[in-house]
């Protein structure tokens, strides 16, 4: 299923040499993904499902953590 191939390479996905816009459509593709497998969640209860959109979630996480940049003390 090509929902399950996008979201291997996104999770695969190096992080390191992004530039700020590759960041940002990442992020956009990880939100896209997460939705996606949710709706198919809701519907099966499978817990593979919840632990795929969990690595995803931390993912995003980290893109969007490089995004916003360290806060100046």
């Amino acid at each position: 299923m090509k929902l399950f191939k996008d979201a291997e390479a996104l999770e695969n996905m190096k992080m390191s040499n992004m530039s700020t816009s590759d960041r940002v459509v990442a992020s956009r593709e990880a939100k896209r993904l997460i939705l996606e497998i949710n709706e198919i969640y809701k519907k099966t209860k499978d817990p593979e499902l919840m632990d795929l959109m969990k690595r995803l979630t931390e993912k995003k996480r980290k893109i969007e953590k490089r995004l916003k940049g360290r806060p100046a003390a």
